[in-house]
C-alpha cells in the first residue's frame, strides 16, 4: 500500500446507499399513486447506437421496472432527422400515459439538439433542461430540476452537511450541472462561487470552500492544493481513462490501482475516475464522494423522483 493510501482520513460518502434510500421512497410514492389510479410513466428516446447511451437508457428502464413506473423505450435509427425526432417528442407530449420524456444525449450531429430540448413539454421535462424549468429554478419557483445537481443536494442534506451560511465553490459552469447547482445551493442559503477554466488563481479560490463541488470534466484535476483542510468534497465527474493517459493517472492516484487490476483481469484496459484525485484529496478533506459509487447512483434515483413529481404536478397535486 502506498503512502498516499495510508494517509486517507476523509469519511467516504456512500452514494449507493443514499440512492437506495431515495429509490425506496420513490417506490412507496408510486404505490400511493397507484392506489389513486395513477401510474407514473417515463419514455426514453434513444437515437442511434451509441454504446454508452444504450447502457444509460437500459439502466433507466430497469430502474422504472423495479419501482413500478411504466416505461417505454423508443429507439430511432442514427440517420433520424430533426423533424422526425420532433414528431416523436410531440407525440409523447400528447400521450397521457407518459409523465416524463427523456431524450438521451448526445444526439447525432445532424440533429438540432437545442430544438429537441425546447420541444419537450416543460411539464414532462424530467431532465430539467427546458428554459421554462431553468427559469423557474432561477426565480426560486417550483420546477423539475436537473437530476445530477439535485442528487448532490440530496447527498449534502442526508449527510447532515450544513449549507446555510456555508461557503461553496462549484468548479464547472455547464447547463447540466454547474449552473443549476449554483441556483439550488443559493436556495439553501449557501454562499456560492462558480469557477471555470478561465478563473484566475483557481486553487486559491477553491481553498476558500467549506464544500467543494468538482464538475469540470477533467480526470483527477482537483488535488489537495485545491482543498481547505476539513472541507467536504463532492466529485461529480465521471471519466473513462484508457490508452496513453492510463499510466499517468494510475501514478497520480494510487487509489485507482485496485480498480485497474480488476478491470485488467477482465481484459478491460481502462479505469473510471472522477474530477478529483481521490488519494490526494482524501488526506485533507473531512468527507468525499468516491467515483464510482458517489454522485452517480443519485442521478437515476433523482430521475425516478422527477418522474413521480411530474406525474403529481400534471394532476395538480
Amino acid at each position: 500500500m502506498t503512502k498516499a493510501a495510508t494517509q486517507m482520513t476523509a469519511q467516504i460518502i456512500d452514494g449507493t446507499r443514499i440512492g437506495r434510500e431515495i429509490r425506496e421512497e420513490v417506490r412507496l410514492d408510486v404505490e400511493a399513486l397507484k392506489r389513486q389510479g395513477v401510474q407514473p410513466g417515463l419514455a426514453a428516446v434513444l437515437v442511434g447506437d451509441n454504446p454508452a447511451s444504450q447502457v444509460y437508457v437500459r439502466n433507466k428502464i430497469k430502474a422504472c421496472e423495479n419501482l413500478g413506473i411504466y416505461s417505454r423505450e423508443i429507439r430511432l435509427p442514427g440517420e433520424t432527422t430533426t423533424q422526425e425526432l420532433l414528431s416523436t417528442v410531440e407525440a409523447l407530449n400528447r400521450d397521457e400515459a407518459i409523465d416524463g420524456v427523456l431524450v438521451q444525449l448526445p444526439l447525432p450531429r445532424q440533429i438540432d439538439e437545442p430544438a429537441i430540448l425546447l420541444a419537450v413539454s416543460p411539464q414532462k421535462d424530467v431532465d430539467g433542461l427546458h428554459p421554462v424549468n431553468a427559469g423557474n429554478l432561477a426565480l426560486g419557483r417550483k420546477a423539475l430540476t436537473p437530476c445530477t445537481p439535485t442528487g448532490v443536494l440530496e447527498i449534502l442534506r442526508r449527510e447532515h452537511i450544513a449549507l446555510a451560511g456555508s461557503r461553496v465553490v462549484v468548479v464547472g459552469r455547464s447547463n447540466l450541472v454547474g449552473k443549476p447547482q449554483l441556483l439550488l445551493l443559493l436556495q439553501e442559503h449557501a454562499t456560492v462561487t462558480i469557477c471555470h477554466s478561465r478563473t484566475r488563481h483557481l486553487p486559491q479560490v477553491c481553498r476558500e470552500a467549506d464544500i467543494l463541488v468538482a464538475a469540470i470534466g477533467r480526470p483527477g484535476f482537483v488535488t489537495a492544493e485545491f482543498v481547505k483542510p476539513g472541507a467536504v468534497v463532492i466529485d461529480v465527474g465521471i471519466n473513462r481513462v484508457s490508452g496513453d493517459l492510463l499510466k499517468g493517472i494510475l501514478a497520480a492516484d494510487p487509489s485507482l490501482v485496485t480498480q485497474y487490476e480488476k478491470n485488467h483481469a477482465e481484459n478491460k484496459e481502462f479505469v473510471l475516475t472522477g474530477d478529483v484525485n481521490f488519494s490526494s484529496v482524501a488526506s485533507v478533506a473531512s468527507a468525499i464522494t468516491p467515483v464510482p459509487g458517489g454522485v452517480g447512483p443519485l442521478t437515476i434515483a433523482m430521475l425516478m423522483k422527477n418522474t413521480v413529481q411530474a406525474a403529481r404536478l400534471r394532476r395538480g397535486q
